[in-house]
């Protein structure tokens, strides 16, 4: 990843000024982490990218969607991470853009993806990816992230939870405990 200019630095500090949890010590009400286990109250704000070498899978029903050793893993306070795939590894033939986008704070303009079914429905909005991500972000570029509450998604055959409330995209996996953002009473996290 690239360093940061002075104004990506003052952008990225304008937005963790905005939250009151920032990765750098664990709230009351967070949940232990056991042997081999990772709080999401340990992640940083602005989040953090890790290779991750396990096996991903992402299947619509019984169409595979994507199948990556080279994810990306993104690592936020407060939230399970997200795992974004390399294209090279996505059935990307199996991907119609969908209307709309959205802004993060982190990463900049995402766009979003649709996947047709067989039977001629539509899982709409399941994915997104970053054109053109800000720094510190650049590596996403040619990465797609899903949803795990509208695919089915694995981690080294490990089913994944998706995490609470409709927008997050966070993928629990039994290595992360919470509790996480998007549940009841999680607003001001």
């Amino acid at each position: 990843m690239n360093r940061m200019n002075p104004s990506n630095a003052d952008r990225l500090a304008r937005a963790t000024a905005l939250w009151p949890h920032v990765g750098r010590e664990r709230p009351a009400f967070a949940l232990p982490a056991g042997p081999g286990q990772e709080s999401v109250w340990d992640y940083p704000r602005p989040p953090r990218l890790v290779a991750d070498g396990r096996e991903v899978v992402v299947m619509a029903g019984p169409l595979e969607i994507a199948r990556s050793q080279r994810a990306l893993r993104l690592l936020e306070t407060a939230s399970p991470p997200g795992f974004y795939l390399p294209a090279q590894d996505v059935r990307t033939d199996r991907l119609v853009p969908a209307g709309g986008s959205s802004h993060c704070e982190w990463k900049g303009e995402a766009a979003y993806w649709s996947v047709p079914l067989a039977g001629g429905g539509l899982l709409g909005r399941v994915a997104w990816s970053y054109a053109h991500p800000l720094a510190p972000y650049e590596a996403l570029a040619g990465h797609f992230g899903f949803y795990p509450q509208h695919l089915d998604c694995f981690v080294d055959g490990l089913p994944v939870q998706p995490q609470p409330g409709g927008f997050y995209a966070g993928w629990i996996t039994p290595e992360v405990v919470g509790p996480f953002k998007g549940g009841p009473g999680s607003g001001g996290w």
